[in-house]
């Protein structure tokens, strides 16, 4: 027989794929973010040596 009530586990999957949303998110900005300092220094370094 079919269970009544709530499907299983559905809160659970639901916590866990928005919690790993959220790492996916965190790696993506960091990512973004060093590669925004990178560009940065480089282009620093560039202009310095221009002169």
């Amino acid at each position: 027989m079919a269970k009544t009530g709530r499907s299983k586990n559905t809160k659970n999957k639901a916590k866990h794929a928005r919690l790993m949303e959220q790492k996916k998110n965190k790696k993506r900005k960091e990512a973004e973010l060093r590669k925004e300092r990178l560009k940065a220094v480089i282009q620093k370094v560039n202009n310095s040596n221009k002169d």
